[in-house]
């Protein structure tokens, strides 16, 4: 079977390989043919040539039949990891001859699926079929293929031949987000009343989002930061800072570990963390971006997805780490730790391969130890 089905291939690919009851006609053809030859019977010599006639235009049409098909493929959007791709195919036919009984057949990636398969039974002269279909994902990441083969065998189905065509695809599978109603990591951010005027030479500015316009009641799902505690006190009520987004006095690096060398499944989870807390800052109204070791600064919706989306542990370092802002800093190395600037965060999470390893944490500045055992979610939302 490991020589038989290479070189099945190998004949659909480049001719036509006969299928079981090619073989099998060939062998009764042979057959007919040698008792004509025992036996001088005329009609043995015509059964035995109609045979070998027939194979004959059984091997010849079914490669013609897809000279003329072309493959054109849509955009594929982006999608989240957990959702579905939609992914979408042109099969036109160039010729003046309906084709019959096609296989199309999409040659995915294994990391993302199987191959897919459609059968289509006849596409009209100068007229072309649409395959819509939905593949899952599972993981986050940039997926390409390059080929979709046709298939036939029609119209006797005794031989099968097997066409690649060139259409490359791109699918960017983001990864998730989560829904965080609240997170101390980013909320306490910039509480420090020093590091701002430092780094920036001018005066303090208190607000994260713009100047003080006016004070109003706290509504539902307002930040916690924005609450002007005194004069709560003296209404009785909570009263929130409403802002001119003007200027912002403090911005946010969220920074993700890629250079270093990580466990799988932690850098998944440091790749959800990343997107989790860039998003979360963006609806807080924050200045935030993103730093990967590959990408250096970037901000912006789509670009930090597609960012999150390719990046990989170990990549190329091509940016310095930031040394002008407060980072939240995603790492798997303890070590690391003691080079942040005033004002970070961090969030570790420990080395699975060695578990009992005693991990030694930056105490100047506050942050979460990830445990296993619990939600990513919830420990991004616990205090700190």
């Amino acid at each position: 079977m490991k020589i038989i089905t290479p070189t099945i291939n190998w004949l659909q690919t480049r001719a036509c390989a006969p299928a079981y009851s090619g073989w099998l006609l060939a062998a009764i053809s042979l057959c007919f043919f040698g008792s004509a030859i025992n036996t001088m019977a005329g009609w043995l010599y015509v059964i035995s040539g109609v045979s070998f006639a027939l194979l004959t235009v059984a091997a010849i049409l079914p490669p013609r039949s897809l000279v003329g098909l072309t493959v054109k493929r849509l955009p594929i959007q982006p999608v989240t990891a957990g959702d579905e791709l939609r992914v979408e195919i042109e099969i036109h036919n160039s010729t003046k001859q309906p084709v019959s009984l096609l296989l199309v057949e999409d040659i995915l990636p294994f990391v993302l699926g199987k191959p897919v398969q459609k059968a289509i039974e006849t596409i009209f002269p100068q007229n072309y079929h649409r395959w819509v279909y939905y593949q899952p994902t599972q993981r986050r990441g940039v997926y390409r293929w390059h080929k979709v083969e046709l298939v036939t065998g029609a119209p006797l189905g005794l031989f099968w031949c097997r066409r690649p065509r060139e259409s490359a695809a791109t699918a960017i599978v983001y990864p998730s987000v989560l829904p965080m109603a609240y997170c101390p990591l980013v909320d306490e951010m910039g509480q420090e009343e020093s590091y701002t005027s430092h780094l920036r030479g001018r005066p303090q500015q208190t607000e994260t989002s713009g100047l003080v316009r006016s004070l109003r009641p706290y509504r539902l799902g307002d930040p916690i930061r924005l609450v002007h505690w005194r004069t709560s006190a003296r209404y009785g009520e909570l009263r929130v800072r409403e802002l001119e987004i003007v200027t912002s006095g403090q911005e946010i690096i969220i920074a993700l570990d890629s250079a270093a060398n990580w466990d799988a499944e932690n850098f998944e989870q440091a790749v959800i963390a990343a997107a989790s807390l860039y998003f979360y800052a963006q609806r807080q109204n924050m200045q935030v971006q993103l730093w990967t070791a590959f990408t250096g600064l970037i901000q912006g919706e789509r670009v930090v997805q597609e960012a999150l989306a390719a990046t990989t542990a170990q990549e190329d370092a091509n940016s310095p780490i930031p040394e002008d802002y407060p980072l939240i800093w995603l790492t798997q190395n303890p070590l690391s730790l003691s080079n942040l600037t005033a004002g970070s965060r961090w969030v570790l999470w420990q080395n699975s391969s060695s578990p009992l390893e005693p991990v030694v944490v930056n105490r100047d500045y506050p942050g979460i130890l990830v445990e296993s055992e619990q939600a990513l979610q919830t420990q991004l939302q616990k205090s700190l």
